[in-house]
């Protein structure tokens, strides 16, 4: 089976971070004999903005990329900044796509879109376009945020998820919100982690060890945040929140972002408050392995791959409970904290500490519920069965039209 995905975000050799969940479905897709062919569109702002600012200038980015032996293409398209609040860019990515699917000669057999907006709206032009079946997959913000934003962004997410011949969803919260919101019956279907590449046994073995490789402080327990440096992951808070923990407690960020200047200026920095920068996606495991808690102060998520993959190593987490987090704590989701509060990470990392055995019991039964819940190749066992399920539904349809038409002449 020959799969089209259409995405907005995925990993490349300069951003190798950047959506790496879907990267591992792709992987786990192709383990199982599907051919998947990788669109990325590339929004390039106009000169004057691109003049502006350095944020709005493009990067050099290869228009064709294979990686393990998936070939994922980058087309650009002409975008503005803001666009999803006021100006739905569907129809230029769209463009774009087709475009690529044209000069490459692609034949694909199905189309699977993630994130309703802005993929999701540009897939549903190309699927009319080809007349071709297509699922989408929603992640988190393009139902809980970007809707929001404007009439017409509204409009655009509510056609794109019922214009879909199939919709899942990351978790069954954003399942159950998507369908409340459309009425349209949503799927849960996590995209999970490769659980082969985590190895308990030799995690406990090697936490000094890493501490030492990492240069990371031996003496020190450390929180470990992974993600954008951004204000809406909550980074401020965390680092409002140190200086009311114990001396022994030290905050380390994995990632880049905007944000990363403003964090240096805390007084703390460089003594209790750390900045590695972007790292490649395999060394997280590294850190996560170093860390004694694992922190995730979001105002908003999906469903956080690294936060599967710390329960996967029987990491102490402490997460907002928002987006689809709630699903991977299942009876436990009563231990998240509520966003945007600096007095809710004090209180919960000195809770974790107060009684350690009762979250290491929880840190088991997590750990046991990804087991379970959170395999990719798992998953994407199932992912295939559905696109078999769209594929023959569709064709059954086709024949129906199509044997109708004979009949009228």
């Amino acid at each position: 089976m020959k799969v089209l995905w259409i995405t907005s975000v995925y990993p490349s050799a300069d951003n190798p971070g950047n959506g790496v969940f879907h990267e591992t479905q792709v992987r786990a897709l192709s383990s199982l004999g599907v051919e998947v062919t990788v669109i990325n569109p590339i929004p390039l702002n106009a000169s004057i903005f691109r003049l502006w600012k350095r944020k709005y200038r493009k990067k050099r980015i290869p228009f064709m990329e294979e990686r393990d032996g998936v070939k994922v293409y980058r087309p650009v398209y002409r975008a503005t900044p803001g666009q999803l609040r006021w100006f739905q860019p569907d129809k230029r990515i769209a463009g774009s796509i087709l475009e690529t699917l044209k000069k490459e000669n692609i034949d694909v057999d199905l189309i699977h879109a993630h994130f309703a907006m802005p993929s999701g709206g540009a897939a549903r032009i190309v699927a009319s376009e080809y007349k071709k079946p297509w699922l989408l997959t929603l992640h988190g913000s393009d139902v809980h945020i970007y809707p929001s934003f404007s009439w017409s962004a509204e409009r655009i997410f509510q056609k794109t998820v019922k214009s879909a011949d199939n919709v899942m969803a990351v978790g069954e919260h954003l399942a159950e919100a998507a369908e409340l919101k459309t009425g349209r019956i949503c799927t849960p279907l996590p995209i999970g982690i490769d659980l082969s590449k985590f190895n308990l046994a030799q995690a406990k073995i090697l936490k000094a060890k890493h501490k030492e490789e990492l240069a990371l402080p031996n003496n020190k327990k450390i929180i470990l945040y992974v993600g954008r440096l951004v204000k809406e992951k909550g980074i401020f808070e965390l680092a409002e929140a140190l200086p009311y923990l114990p001396e022994e407690y030290v905050v380390v960020y994995v990632g880049d972002g905007s944000e990363k200047e403003k964090l240096k200026k805390y007084k703390m920095y460089k003594e209790r408050l750390f900045l590695v920068g972007q790292i490649p996606n395999e060394k997280v495991r590294d850190y996560l392995l170093a860390s004694d808690i694992f922190i995730l102060p979001s105002y908003s998520e999906g469903l956080p791959t690294v936060v599967i993959e710390a329960m996967a190593l029987k990491i102490p987490i402490i997460s907002t409970n928002v987006g689809g987090i709630p699903d991977l704590f299942g009876e436990y989701n009563h231990l998240l904290m509520e966003p945007r509060s600096v007095q809710q990470i004090v209180t919960k990392v000195k809770e974790l500490a107060a009684d350690l055995p009762f979250y290491e019991e929880i840190t088991e039964q997590l750990y046991q519920r990804v087991q379970e819940n959170y395999s990719a190749v798992d998953n994407a066992k199932k992912l295939v069965e559905k696109y078999q399920e769209v594929a023959s539904i569709f064709i059954d349809s086709t024949y129906e039209i199509n044997h109708s038409w004979e009949e009228a002449k």
